[in-house]
């Protein structure tokens, strides 16, 4: 029988089923950690680590402090995940920052700004700058057609 993906990511999917609901239920009672959503979870091929990605809307200040909030809390996490889990070793849990959603939101801005160039100036209400003539002899021929 062979398997759409792989073992380590089966768990990984449901390493991040449980810490979501572990964090949306609010048993965790850290003032440090924010509304996070997680994102996805990489384990190493031998299931003994997890590195739990996260997103969050805030400062860069609310982010780490959610990071540090939640790696603190890695021992009581990993301890829920025994009880929920099936796993011959619990896998030790360590949270990052999730860039991903930031760096695509900039990507989109770059791309509507390719799509419709006029639009930087509609945000800012002024009106595009004439090109200027490249050579003084096209002004003077523009002159001369009027």
């Amino acid at each position: 029988m062979v398997h759409a993906y792989k073992r380590s990511d089966r768990v990984g999917d449901l390493i991040r089923q449980e810490v979501a609901s572990i964090l949306l239920h609010g048993e965790l009672n850290d003032p440090r950690i924010g509304f996070v959503t997680i994102t996805h979870v990489k384990m190493t091929p031998d299931l003994r680590d997890a590195k739990i990605y996260f997103s969050q809307l805030g400062t860069e200040k609310e982010k780490k402090e959610s990071c540090a909030g939640l790696n603190s809390a890695s021992g009581y996490l990993r301890r829920m995940l025994a009880k929920q889990l099936r796993l011959r070793c619990i896998p030790k849990v360590t949270f990052y920052y999730d860039e991903t959603l930031e760096y695509s939101d900039h990507i989109g801005q770059v791309l509507h700004g390719i799509q419709d160039p006029e639009a930087e100036y509609d945000a800012e209400h002024e009106p595009r700058p004439e090109p200027e003539p490249e050579h003084e002899n096209d002004q003077e021929k523009d002159e001369d057609e009027e």
